[in-house]
Parts: structure tokens; C-alpha cells; sequence
């Protein structure tokens, strides 16, 4: 009894390191993602660019993200997190680092598309790990804490970035970003395990854990796998779905401070302190839909309730984001925007279908074409945004904003249909 009790505290332990590790590291992600937003008016007066000109070097960072995401899930697939992660935090922090030592828009946008290429592999590696030592029904809970990070610590983050540009400036912002990321690298490496790893420290892995992973099918890099993972209406409802809440987030991510600085009047400063509001409602959002989440499922609930439905509500809640088109206080803006981004929130457990419907030695891949579609947002919608606000006049873009929050919708209500895990042959034959 003993030891059973003590293997299920090391068990908790472990899991919870892990989530420690991952949840951090989603915080670096994206405070290197988002720093450019707080730094775009600086760097827009410093260098004399326009809303497009601004527009272009907001989308560069997913030009290669997107085009990434399929070889950086078959890297996933092939090399072990321990070391690929590391090494990508450094690729990435360096990058950023990089962006504070140039003055023109080709090596900007340069420095945004290296971030692109070597943040590509992130989120399909957080996937894997979360489905090697997480059982199944206790991961969107998992996926919920480690997502929470880009929004709790953007929340925090944002007030702090504003300060570090007001102390140091733009180029120091910057700076500052990259060396934060090559010491959480090292960091990394020195306390993260793989599941399989036979070291005292793992003993935090159920055995039964160890075993799916041992047993699970070795990944193969072939187009047959490929043509699968583009082939089935399942991944394409969650592809498309993907990709309309990667619309809402990445507003929220590029142009959400320059819409308060300039649209609504307020100066950077106070900018970055109200933009925390609305990343506070998103991580509420995405714990509360991940724990009760979670909790159906332990209660009986199918997966299609369970999972489905605060997906399905949190698309409903993001097109509030026509509400503010139509007030004039802060506080209501405010409102209407935190009311978006905490349906943002709840609908961020989308990943748990990454893992509930690949086939198991295809999670990496999947992952990957799913970010892959996501990103697409990220490269069309700040561009988007530039050409509609370029007059200063961001309702239209608030309105694209809304309709994409629909088609998200429909797609989980019309596309995915069943949530089951799709069978799949290393030698392409489905079934």
C-alpha cells in the first residue's frame, strides 16, 4: 500500500513538473510573438512605417510558422522532445534578440519569419508530451493549464513590457525577450524527462503510460501519411475551426494595442495596462473549459458534449466582438472585448481533438497540418487588419473578426461530427 500510494504522489509530481515546464515555455512563446504589438507604435514612428508597412511585419513571424508546422510535426515525431525543445528556444530567443540590433523592414521582417520557422515545432511538441504522459481523460485539463500560459502570462507580461519599452526602448524590449529565452532553454534541458527515460526522476510515469508510448506505432515521413491527414472531413472540421479562432487570438496578439492607442485614444502606456484585461477573461476561459471539460468526461459525458461543447460556445461568446463597433466608453469596449477573448479562451482546448481523433503515431503530423491551417490566421488576418484600419476606421475589421468566430462554429457543429480516433495504417491504408 505503501508504495502504491507513494508511486501515485511521485505520479502527481511529475505530471505537474511537466505542466510547469510546458506552461513557461508557452509564456516565452508568446511574449516573443507579442512583444512586437507593444513595441509597433515605437517602432512605426522610429522607422516611419505605415499600417500596412506594420500589417506586413506582423503576418511575417507566420509566413514561416505556417509553413513549418507539417515538418515541425514530423520532426516532433522523430526527435526527442528533450533535446528538440531546447534547441528551438535558443533558434527563436536568439532570433528576437536580433530584433533590437536592426533599423529597416527587411531585416524585421527577417527576424519574424526566423522566429516563425524555429516556433513551428512548439505546440505540436506540447501536444505529444501532454499525450505521452497524460491519460486520456484527464488532458484537456493538462492542455488547458499549459494553454492558459499564453494568456495568463501575456496578462502579466504585457504591463511588464510596457514598462521595459519605457525604460529602455523598443530595441531593449527586444533584447531583453531573447535573453529570457536562452536561459529558460537551459533550464529546460536540465529538468525534463521523457516518459520512457529509466532514471529515478521518472518515476512520476504511470506504467501505463510507459507502456501506450513503448507500444505505440514508430511515426513514418511519407505522403501517404500526409494524404490521410488531408483527406479526412474530421481534421478538416477542426483545421477550419483552427483557423477561425487563430483569427480572434492573433487581433488580440498584433493589432489589439494599437487599436486602444490610436482607435479609442489611449497612449501606449495605458494601452498595455487595459490589454491585460481581456487575456485575464481568456484564462478563465481556457481553465474553466478545460477542468469542466474534463469533468464530464469522468461523469459519462461522450466526448461530443464534453469536448464539444465549450468550443462550441466559446466561437458563440468571440463574435461578441461586434459590440464594440457600437459603444463609445472605455468600459464597455472593454467589456465587449473581454467577453471575446474569455470565448476565446474556452474554445482553446481545440487540441484535445488533435489527440482524440489522430491516429496515435500520427499525433505529431496532425498536430502539425492543424497549426498549419491555424497559422494561416496569423498570416492573413493582420494583413487583413493593415488594409481595412488603414484609414484609421477599425470597425470593418472588428466585423471580420466576428464572421470568422461563426465559421468556426459551424465547422465543430457540421464538420467534426463523431469524436473518435481515426484508424490508420503506417503502410496508408485506412480505415
Amino acid at each position: 500500500m505503501t508504495t502504491k500510494a507513494n508511486s501515485a504522489a511521485d505520479s502527481k509530481k511529475g505530471k505537474f513538473g511537466v505542466l510547469v515546464l510546458i506552461f513557461v515555455s508557452v509564456v516565452i512563446n508568446y511574449m516573443d510573438r507579442t512583444n512586437i504589438s507593444v513595441a509597433a507604435n515605437a517602432i512605426s514612428a522610429d522607422l516611419e512605417l505605415s499600417k500596412v508597412q506594420m500589417g506586413i511585419i506582423f503576418s511575417a513571424f507566420a509566413w514561416t510558422y505556417s509553413i513549418m508546422q507539417i515538418p515541425g510535426g514530423m520532426l516532433v515525431d522523430l526527435v526527442r522532445v528533450r533535446i528538440l525543445y531546447p534547441v528551438i528556444l535558443v533558434a527563436w530567443s536568439v532570433a528576437t534578440l536580433i530584433q533590437g540590433m536592426v533599423s529597416s523592414l527587411a531585416a524585421i521582417v527577417g527576424c519574424r519569419m526566423a522566429i516563425g520557422v524555429f516556433e513551428a515545432p512548439s505546440y505540436p511538441a506540447n501536444n505529444k508530451i501532454v499525450t505521452h504522459w497524460f491519460a486520456e481523460h484527464e488532458r484537456a485539463g493538462a492542455i488547458a493549464i499549459y494553454t492558459s500560459g499564453q494568456f495568463i502570462g501575456l496578462a502579466f507580461l504585457l504591463p511588464v513590457l510596457a514598462i521595459i519599452q519605457e525604460w529602455f526602448g523598443w530595441r531593449g524590449l527586444f533584447i531583453v525577450s531573447g535573453l529570457i529565452g536562452i536561459g529558460w532553454a537551459g533550464i529546460w534541458y536540465w529538468l525534463y524527462r521523457d516518459p520512457t527515460e529509466n532514471e529515478p526522476r521518472n518515476t512520476a510515469t504511470e506504467s501505463t503510460t510507459q507502456q501506450a508510448v513503448v507500444a505505440e506505432p514508430q511515426a513514418q515521413v511519407s505522403l501517404a501519411n500526409l494524404k490521410f491527414a488531408f483527406s479526412q472531413r474530421k481534421l478538416w472540421g477542426i483545421y477550419i475551426g483552427q483557423f477561425c479562432l487563430g483569427g480572434t487570438l492573433i487581433f488580440f496578439l498584433t493589432w489589439f494595442p494599437t487599436y486602444l492607442a490610436e482607435y479609442r485614444g489611449l497612449g501606449d502606456l495605458n494601452s498595455g495596462l487595459l490589454a491585460a484585461i481581456p487575456f485575464l477573461a481568456a484564462f478563465c476561459g481556457v481553465l474553466l473549459s478545460g477542468f469542466v471539460s474534463d469533468a464530464l468526461v469522468r461523469k459519462g459525458f461522450s466526448n461530443e458534449f464534453a469536448r464539444k461543447t465549450p468550443i462550441i460556445l466559446g466561437l458563440l461568446l468571440s463574435s461578441s466582438v461586434i459590440g464594440a463597433n457600437y459603444v463609445d466608453s472605455t468600459a464597455m469596449v472593454t467589456f465587449f472585448l473581454s467577453l471575446t477573448f474569455f470565448g476565446n479562451g474556452l474554445a482553446s482546448i481545440n487540441w484535445v481533438f488533435v489527440s482524440l481523433i489522430a491516429p496515435r503515431h500520427m499525433v505529431g503530423l496532425v498536430g502539425g497540418c492543424f497549426n498549419f491551417i491555424g497559422g494561416l490566421s496569423a498570416v492573413t488576418v493582420p494583413l487583413a487588419i493593415g488594409y481595412l484600419a488603414q484609414d484609421g476606421d477599425f470597425r470593418p475589421a472588428l466585423a471580420m473578426i466576428c464572421g470568422l468566430a461563426l465559421v468556426g462554429l459551424f465547422s465543430y457543429l457540421f464538420l467534426v461530427g463523431k469524436v473518435e480516433q481515426l484508424q490508420h495504417h503506417p503502410q496508408g491504408e485506412s480505415a
